[in-house]
């Protein structure tokens, strides 16, 4: 008797809290699914609004590892589609290598599906720019070292010194670390840092302001203690600035593929003041 051949898991990523922010190709993986395994710690059951009536939905907020990963190996071999619907990206502070292993070895297709991170969605909300021309071009995107501990040479302090943009994930009750962290590495007491929680959640969203010095005592006055996004750069603030420097790549006298300077760099050069 020849044996079925097992359905695919997908790991979808759901984006950092509002349903819509989840990618077409994700929507349209819930829509056929047999069966849906959320992270419901991290991830609005409203995601899952567009699965089937028939499609088995399961909260794992209280499962283990393994009791994942047998779970998924079950519903593959009776559905079609097996979604895994992660918070952000699976790739980015996901269980994902850990859950794709015991599926492997059990010969069971795994594809993934990129989501919106709360790196980006926070950025957005806040209305901020993590790269600026001639501010910086770099992104560090990284945690406060906590029960995980960090590899040799990526200490917050030692990433700080890069003096880039720094989106702290997963360390919000260690703020009092980050700005020490940040002090250490030559941050100013004055320089800004926003905090974002719950990047895009409707009606939940908060977002607070401040400095190396401020940003632990106005967190703890908004009591965010989850779920929430440290960005430190010196990009912050960027939109109030009077003198910016420009995108090169729109400039009037840069030449590319689609479009022909229309000035002179010679010329700008002079008319500038």
């Amino acid at each position: 008797m020849v044996q079925p051949k097992p359905g695919c898991v997908w790991f979808v990523g759901a984006g950092p809290g509002d349903p819509d922010l989840i990618t077409v190709k994700g929507r349209g993986l819930i829509e056929r699914a047999g069966a849906i395994l959320f992270a419901g710690s991290l991830v609005s059951e409203a995601a899952t609004r567009w699965a089937p009536a028939d499609c088995v939905i399961v909260d794992s907020k209280d499962m283990t590892l393994e009791e994942m990963s047998a779970w998924l190996i079950t519903q593959a071999a009776r559905c079609e589609t097996v979604v895994r619907l992660q918070t952000g990206d699976p790739g980015l502070y996901g269980a994902l290598i850990e859950l794709v292993q015991p599926l492997d070895a059990a010969g069971v297709p795994v594809q993934v599906v990129p989501g919106v991170s709360s790196a980006m969605a926070s950025a957005a909300a806040a209305v901020e720019s993590l790269t600026l021309p001639e501010v910086t071009q770099t992104v560090i995107l990284t945690r406060m070292e906590g029960r995980t501990p960090m590899p040799e040479g990526e200490s917050l302090q030692e990433l700080a010194a890069h003096h880039s943009t720094l989106c702290i994930f997963l360390s919000i009750t260690l703020m009092g670390q980050v700005t020490a962290a940040l002090r250490a590495a030559g941050w100013s007491p004055d320089a800004p840092v926003v905090v974002v929680h719950k990047a895009s959640w409707p009606g939940e969203e908060k977002i607070v302001r401040g400095t190396v010095d401020t940003i632990q005592a106005l967190c703890r006055e908004a009591k965010l203690v989850s779920q929430s996004m440290i960005i430190a750069s010196p990009t912050l603030g960027a939109r109030h600035w009077t003198t910016l420097a420009k995108s090169k790549l729109y400039d009037a006298s840069f030449t590319h593929r689609f479009r022909q300077a229309s000035v002179p760099a010679s010329q700008l050069t002079l008319d500038t003041p």
